[in-house]
């Protein structure tokens, strides 16, 4: 595409897409019953009957809160369509953030699957929500408004209106700059902010990721992430909704051997993830089995012409665990290791890195597959632009700040925020730090707000560091960061592996205690000697629950430092 088309909305969207992908499948879940575009063009428009039965009106804010199922892009899709506003609620949190949701956005329905009404019902609503209705069944659950008599009359209501061939009015209009949905972001920072995104952020968003690596109607998607986290609805639902793809959900908490035996059943050509996932499979199917024997661990680290002839045949068993016909496997959302990153490349698999933020809906930049170099994110999307603003010291990376048609509205309610990093020109501060080289290509280091600045003003990225400590296998997660002017790690270990050489059972806690100490020393050691003298670690403690992490499984660094 050579110019963006200013006038299209999510409306003209699902018009477009479902006028010509009729017959094509559309949803399902992994060895469920496939739902076509005809059909979910059906249950859409019974949806938006529902809701004006309801009494939602253009404009109105209707909440969905639930695991990935099928039903959920229908809705997401009926709700944009009628001009009302969807407000898409991470199930992974707390009901008290859920009720603070559905209030703060003065939502009037919302839409939860089974598991998550039972949530809610812990206490009750006192806002402007007037109905619950199941995902699964598409049917009411509770009406907040009347009394259980009035209830049943306004249940029979809404059935015998199902029964009628009323679809939105033909007269409705929706501008591309009308408010299409509110993301409430679950940060590292513990600052949750509605994010407001019109059709036109979303809309010019399909556009863009079409533009870094094009999606057609032959490709089938195996989703893993939350629906409600903009990278996953953009990226792996509008997109492949636009281009008439099959989208396949798994009805499981998606342990790796669940996805994996979806994957066989699927056979996905395209797939997102975060960078934690790939990085486990790394870490307990490629560098597990280098490490079992002395020999090859050592010519595996130090002589390169082995790592890669490994990595080469490696890739082929992933592949072939993929299901044998991924084309693109998309990764963002966090930083990925640069020794994953690595191991990705050295093996020919199809992976690509995507960079951006849930208010940019949410893709800034990105790589293809074959055309990836470690560390970077790739080249701009479409339409946006970009200026370096200096951070701190000079000559370093600067901050990142863009513009385009996929920036946010602003903030919901928040104007004071929203004027911290959207200025009136339409410059939106990223508040990442990077540069970019003369080819355009963009690497992104860390965050503004994590840099530590080193003895002699160099700039230390704990993200950087903290990769290097990852890369040990007994360790699953680190958070580094400044302490009385060092560099200093929290360390959370595998215990599982760790007690498997370690007889838990016959040896003292105080023995236990001492040999974590030193084994957590030598962790370090082995890291400092792969840092830069200025970012070495000067201690290291130990980690002794999970680290809690945002849905994309970023640490919420606030909480632990």
């Amino acid at each position: 595409m050579s110019s963006i088309n200013t006038s299209q909305t999510l409306l003209d969207l699902s018009t477009q897409t479902f006028s010509r992908f009729s017959d094509r499948v559309f949803l399902a879940n992994v060895g469920g019953d496939e739902i076509t575009y005809a059909q979910a063009l059906q249950k859409l428009q019974q949806i938006q009957q529902l809701l004006a039965v309801a009494g939602i009106k253009q404009g109105d804010k209707v909440s969905i809160c639930s695991e990935n199922m099928p039903h959920w892009g229908i809705v997401y899709l009926a709700i944009t369509s009628m001009g009302a506003v969807v407000v898409p609620i991470l199930p992974d949190f707390h009901s008290n953030e859920i009720h603070h949701i559905v209030k703060h956005s003065e939502a009037k329905v919302i839409f939860v699957s089974d598991k998550i009404n039972n949530k809610l019902a812990e206490d009750d609503f006192t806002s402007s929500l007037q109905f619950v209705f199941s995902l699964e069944t598409l049917q009411a659950l509770e009406d907040f408004s009347t009394s259980p008599d009035a209830l049943s009359d306004k249940f029979a209501q809404i059935k015998a209106k199902l029964t009628k061939k009323e679809i939105v009015a033909d007269t409705l209009v929706i501008d591309e700059k009308d408010l299409a949905a509110i993301i409430y972001t679950s940060g590292t920072t513990g600052q949750s902010k509605g994010v407001m995104l019109s059709h036109q952020n979303l809309v010019a968003q399909v556009q863009q990721a079409q533009g870094l690596t094009p999606i057609n109607e032959n490709d089938r998607f195996l989703s893993i992430l939350p629906l409600a986290h903009a990278f996953e609805c953009s990226v792996g639902f509008l997109v492949p909704f636009s281009s008439g793809a099959s989208i396949y959900y798994i009805n499981k908490i998606p342990a790796p051997k669940i996805i994996l035996k979806a994957m066989l059943q699927v056979k996905p050509t395209c797939m997102l993830s975060v960078p934690l996932v790939i990085e486990k499979i790394y870490k307990s199917k490629v560098q597990a089995s280098f490490n079992k024997n002395r020999l090859i661990k050592y010519l595996y680290n130090h002589v390169p012409f082995v790592r890669k002839k490994l990595h080469k045949m490696a890739g082929k068993k992933l592949m072939e665990s993929f299901g044998g016909e991924m084309r693109f496997f998309g990764i963002g959302g966090a930083k990925l290791s640069p020794f994953v990153e690595q191991f990705l490349q050295e093996a020919n698999f199809p992976y690509a890195i995507g960079y951006g933020l849930t208010e940019t809906a949410p893709i800034i930049a990105g790589a293809i597959p074959g055309e990836t170099a470690v560390g970077t994110t790739g080249v701009l999307a479409k339409w946006v632009e970009h200026r370096f603003v200096q951070h701190g010291q000079e000559n370093k990376d600067a901050e990142l700040h863009v513009r385009g048609p996929n920036v946010m509205m602003g903030y919901y309610k928040d104007k004071e925020r929203t004027e911290e990093v959207l200025d009136k020109d339409g410059w939106f501060n990223t508040g990442d730090l990077g540069c970019m080289d003369e080819n355009g290509v963009l690497s992104i280091n860390g965050r503004s707000k994590n840099v530590i600045i080193g003895a002699s003003g160099e700039n230390i990225y704990p993200e950087a560091v903290e990769s290097v400590i990852n890369q040990h296998a007994l360790v699953v997660d680190s958070l580094v960061y400044e302490l009385d002017s060092k560099v200093v790690a929290k360390i959370y270990i595998d215990y599982d592996l760790f007690d498997e050489t370690h007889n838990i059972n016959k040896t003292s806690d105080s023995v236990l205690h001492t040999e974590i100490v030193e084994m957590l020393e030598q962790i370090k050691k082995e890291a400092n000697t792969l840092l830069a003298n200025y970012s070495k670690i000067a201690t290291v403690f130990e980690q002794t629950e999970p680290f809690m992490k945002t849905p994309t499984k970023k640490i919420k660094r606030y909480l632990h430092i």
